[in-house]
């Protein structure tokens, strides 16, 4: 089977898989992506470990369950709590990662490994990288976020985007590429790929505006700029990574696609901006 089908019928396989579980319960939502985020964690730590680096690699993974099921539990329970306990449920995922941090620094201590610096500095990348904005999507999936056909309209939107930008790009560059985009990083990626994921983005987003009528069209075109500028760049970032490692797949866990991180790469940049921009943008209409 050539790599063009495996990578079709894993991704429409995921696409079902997500799909039904968001239907089912955002707990559920929320389940596989702490898999995700487990997984990530643990190929990425595997990626970077050497004998000059070695981080924390069960102290990085439970922080990062920690992180996320404590935001997961703040974005589901909001809706019971009364205005003042919303805000102090909200930050206290934000305030674990101080506490993270600053733990990483004692766990090193009692490791006697060669480079503590570069082991704790992996470590709290890992987490930052992979973990937050893993746990950062579950804030569109609760039961007060805008639905339709009983799936979150934001969420929702925000993975066709992004899902539409890669298949775009991808098989438009590959079939027309000509011009590379970022050599030096990416060879593969090109300016004809990029621009027609580009185009067919915004087409998304204008499709999103009629059929998730809750969401003005100037939300979506946002959010498709979010995901053109820093989707892009979360793919450069991944493939820097791998480039300094040497390697051409983060992983095989996902046939076509190669590792969770080859696969969620465009959404570990983006997925903050998203929440950032709808942020402030509800603090701005509630005020």
């Amino acid at each position: 089977m050539s790599n063009f089908w495996k990578r079709t019928i894993t991704g429409l396989s995921m696409v079902f898989i997500l799909l039904v579980a968001l239907v089912f319960s955002g707990w559920v939502f929320a389940a596989i992506f702490l898999f995700v985020t487990v997984l990530g964690l643990w190929e990425f730590y595997g990626l970077i470990r050497s004998e000059s680096c070695q981080p924390q690699t069960y102290y990085g993974i439970i922080s990062g369950i920690l992180i996320y099921i404590t935001f997961v539990y703040s974005q589901f329970t909001r809706e019971i709590h009364t205005e003042y306990f919303k805000y102090i449920f909200f930050l206290i995922p934000f305030l674990l990662i101080i506490p993270f941090i600053a733990l990483s620094f004692i766990v090193e201590i009692y490791r006697s490994k060669p480079n503590p610096l570069i082991n704790i500095a992996t470590t709290v990348i890992g987490v930052l990288y992979i973990a937050v904005p893993l746990s950062l999507l579950n804030a569109f999936s609760g039961n007060d976020n805008e639905k339709k056909f009983g799936l979150p309209e934001i969420l929702v939107g925000y993975f066709a985007l992004t899902w539409c930008y890669d298949t775009a790009a991808y098989l438009y560059g590959k079939q027309f590429g000509k011009h590379q985009f970022f050599a030096r990083i990416s060879p593969k990626k090109t300016w004809e790929g990029t621009i027609a994921g580009g185009i067919i983005t915004l087409m998304t987003a204008a499709g999103l505006s009629l059929l998730f009528v809750d969401i003005p069209l100037f939300d979506w075109l946002v959010l498709a700029v979010i995901v053109l500028v820093f989707g892009t760049h979360g793919d450069l970032a991944e493939s820097l990574i791998k480039r300094n490692l040497n390697i051409k797949d983060s992983g095989s866990i996902l046939p076509g696609h190669g590792g969770i991180l080859d696969r969620f790469d465009t959404i570990l940049i983006s997925a903050p901006f998203v929440f950032l921009y709808f942020f402030f943008r509800n603090a701005i209409i509630t005020v």
